[in-house]
């Protein structure tokens, strides 16, 4: 087996069914009536985001990002807006999480992410979002995200990194790890292992100072949701794998 019919193999493995009777789809009919119930009139939207919709997700990981849009009339702020939340998840039996500006709950097995934002204004996409670990807020167009991600058409290789950054326990959010794929592939055309390989040095040799923006928002800057050492790990990882053998010892 050549290492790119090894790697396509492992994409056909982890192949995601994101049509419209998808399993993971089922999580929205069980989780909508409780937003309904949080959100009431303020409720503008809830729909998928993140991996699942751009193409980048994994069979091994069963979880979906959920984006619920508030409207720019909610009176609470964007920090009681995730508390709520998080307390409205705990009382339907959640088990929530709290993360940066998502609150991860489990449903029927699957991992959920519920990213809940305000809309700036009726006219854009664009929405402010609470950041807890800064515990401060920033605008972000999170259509904006899926479009740069689906248009960056990396989605092989990204899917294999995240792989190896689960295989590998690495604190590495799913955004950022897919901006540095498309930073280090920029201009390049090769095939998957190439590429793939090309982003490990990238990890190893550029991405520890790289600063990394939000493509909706430049002064979001998406680099500073990790500290100095979990990007140090990355990159250790990643000179770690450079050296392997063989490629079942970089993902499997």
């Amino acid at each position: 087996m050549t290492r790119d019919s090894y790697l396509q193999s492992i994409l056909l493995r982890e192949a995601v069914d994101t049509g419209l009777y998808s399993p993971v789809r089922g999580v929205i009919a069980i989780i909508q009536p409780h937003i309904a119930a949080w959100a009431g009139r303020y409720l503008a939207g809830l729909t998928p985001s993140g991996s699942f919709a751009k193409g980048t997700a994994n069979k091994s990981v069963t979880d979906i990002d959920l984006f619920i849009s508030l409207s720019s009339a909610t009176p609470d702020t964007l920090k009681q807006v995730y508390e709520s939340l998080f307390q409205k998840m705990a009382e339907v039996g959640g088990a929530p999480k709290r993360q940066n500006v998502s609150i991860n709950i489990k449903i029927n097995g699957f991992s959920v992410d519920l990213v809940p934002a305000k809309q700036q204004d009726v006219w854009t996409q664009d929405h402010s979002l609470y950041r807890r670990r800064a515990d401060t807020w920033t605008k972000t167009n999170i259509a904006k995200h899926i479009s740069h991600v689906v248009n960056g058409g990396r989605q092989d290789e990204t899917r294999i990194v995240k792989l190896w950054r689960n295989q590998k326990g690495l604190d590495f959010p799913s955004f950022y790890l897919e901006l540095s794929v498309l930073a280090a592939l920029s201009g390049y055309s090769g095939s998957l292992s190439y590429n793939v390989w090309r982003v490990l040095h990238y990890l190893r040799d550029i991405f520890p100072k790289a600063r990394m923006v939000d493509p909706a928002n430049t002064n979001n800057v998406i680099s500073d949701d990790l500290t100095d050492a979990e990007r140090t790990k990355i990159k250790s990882a990643a000179e770690l794998s450079l050296k392997a053998d063989n490629w079942n010892q970089i993902v499997k």
